[in-house]
């Protein structure tokens, strides 16, 4: 599968600290990838509807910690995947009338359009589950081989099969819930906790047998059907990074049963290993719910642009939040991040000003502090005033380094 274009990331003196992060798995920051290298993995979309703030929000946040990364002088990968065969895209597809791959096509490619314009580096493995059916198959059929799945006879014939999570002492320890949270979670997120047959409720699905007008594939020693969510990102995780990589990361809504059960396969396919760190973003909310394609309040970053909004403003809005926090998406964020884009430039267009040093260190240091990108907005806020006010020691070619240090570590375009 294709990436889009990368944005060019500008050079800066020196180097950065090593990046901290809140772990959810043990509730502490730590250091997100603590070697030369660093490996990251974050969820992709399911392609059946356009782009909102919400996973905007997702992939800028670790879009500034893989700029953060680099600038501490690692050599990153970043792997991620795209959903192009689920049941939410195929029950969309049956109703607009499309065909499946054209909807998933479609969307995906606005999705990159839309990456583009908020210049998000793209990753350097980007696979769909389509083209990943042999390599997931041939992980089901491992699975079932050591004995950590099960068949369970579906509807229509053949077999779905089962991750069976009692042979995995560790399952839980990703989001850390009780039994009763995660069987709920489980019901609301896709799982399927009541279904008859099952060893455990909480047992995900890693193979569908193909069911009548459904897309399925063949797999030797599995049967024919499809990939089951949690699994698909597991494998193309295991096989773009390998394993254990640094960081796993997603919206917070993933953490369970997604990112619990994909761990959990990981450990089970790779003798014990997964990721080191899970990362979660907050959930955007609009109109005072969480910003959701079944609630139907979105806010697309395509239709903010197509009526004239500029990417760096929607960026800086959505940089004004702090990664981990859950927050509001409201008109009122969105002008205060338009009129921040225009003092910004307009104390970027001297040919000097206020010492740049101060800024490159101090907005090296919040990003590298949990990518605390308020206060990094603040440090470039208070350098704008300076700036503008005109009452400071003038620094010939300061413009240039405030200009290079936000689009660097903060991705924003003057």
């Amino acid at each position: 599968m294709l990436t889009w274009p990368a944005p060019q990331i500008p050079r800066l003196p020196g180097t950065g600290e090593p990046v901290r992060v809140l772990d959810t798995s043990t509730g502490d920051v730590v250091v997100a990838a603590p070697g030369p290298t660093a490996r990251l993995y974050v969820c992709g979309i399911t392609p059946y509807d356009a782009t909102h703030l919400g996973h905007a929000a997702t992939y800028v946040a670790f879009d500034v910690l893989q700029r953060a990364w680099r600038d501490a002088g690692q050599d990153v990968t970043y792997a991620s995947n795209v959903t192009d065969v689920d049941d939410p895209l195929l029950e969309r597809a049956t109703a607009t009338g499309v065909d499946w791959r054209e909807l998933a096509a479609d969307q995906t490619a606005l999705y990159a359009s839309d990456m583009t314009a908020l210049g998000v580096v793209p990753p350097d493995v980007y696979r769909g589950v389509v083209e990943s059916v042999p390599q997931v198959a041939a992980a089901v059929r491992h699975l079932l081989e050591r004995g950590a799945a099960y068949r369970l006879p579906a509807p229509d014939g053949g077999d779905d099969v089962y991750a069976d999570l009692s042979v995995d002492p560790a399952f839980g320890t990703v989001a850390r819930l009780d039994a009763v949270t995660m069987r709920a979670l489980s019901a609301e997120r896709g799982g399927d906790p009541d279904r008859p047959g099952k060893r455990s409720p909480l047992d995900p699905l890693l193979w569908r047998a193909e069911r009548p007008g459904e897309p399925a594939w063949d797999a030797p020693g599995v049967g024919r059907g499809r990939p089951g969510w949690h699994v698909e990102c597991a494998v193309i995780a295991a096989d773009g990074l390998g394993v254990p990589f640094d960081v796993q990361g997603g919206g917070s809504d993933l953490a369970f049963p997604h990112h619990e059960c994909s761990a959990s396969h990981l450990r089970l396919l790779d003798d014990g290993r997964s990721a080191g760190v899970h990362v979660h973003t907050g959930m955007v909310g609009y109109e005072g719910h969480k910003m959701s394609k079944s609630r139907g309040n979105l806010v697309l970053v395509s239709r903010l642009l197509a009526d004239g909004v500029e990417p760096m403003a929607v960026r800086l809005a959505v940089l004004a939040h702090r990664y981990r926090e859950d927050w509001e998406w409201t008109d009122g964020g969105l002008v205060a991040a338009q009129r921040r884009l225009v003092t910004w430039r307009r104390a970027l267009s001297g040919n000097g000003g206020p010492d740049a040093a101060p800024v490159l260190a101090d907005v090296r240091a919040a990003v590298a502090d949990d990518l605390d990108t308020p206060r990094a907005l603040a440090t470039v806020d208070a350098w704008a005033v300076a700036a503008l006010a005109g009452d400071v020691p003038f620094h010939e070619g300061a413009p240039g380094v405030v200009a290079r240090t936000i689009d660097a570590l903060l991705g924003v375009r003057m």
